[in-house]
């Protein structure tokens, strides 16, 4: 297998693990396509260009994940005070508590991946992929 598909396929696997915990929660509008703006390190305080970019994809497909975001009362855009035309998105109360359970699921997959893996082993695996996240591979 390439590293490629071993890197996606357990990340596919944690956003819909996240997705299901957020929806068995109570954050049942919630969808995976949301998952880009939701992913670490979080879209709050961050401008929606920036956040097109971390995720890859256009400004518009980003605004219209926004907007549903915002719809749902996930969070709110607003003026950027002294930069005309300039929106930033911030978590509303909810977008606080859905962020919470992302964090609490991720840490619940950490300890069954380490069970499953040995403490030891997946220690390993994450300082590999710490190495990678910090060096030229991923720029």
């Amino acid at each position: 297998m390439l590293i490629g598909a071993l890197l996606r396929v357990p990340a596919q696997a944690i956003h819909r693990r996240i997705i299901k915990e957020l929806n068995t929660a109570g954050f049942d509008d919630l969808r995976l396509p949301h998952i880009a703006v939701l992913q670490f390190p979080g879209p709050d305080e961050v401008r929606p260009a920036a956040l097109a970019e971390r995720a890859g994809m256009s400004k518009q497909a980003m605004n219209q994940l926004l907007g549903s975001l915002e719809g749902f009362g996930y969070i709110v855009r607003t003026d950027v005070p002294g930069e005309a035309g300039a929106r930033i998105v911030r978590f509303t109360e909810r977008g606080h508590a859905a962020y919470a359970k992302i964090i609490d699921t991720l840490r619940d997959i950490e300890r069954e991946w380490s069970s499953e893996l040995g403490p030891e082993r997946f220690a390993q695996l994450k300082a590999l992929l710490m190495l990678v996240w910090e060096g030229p591979l991923v720029r």
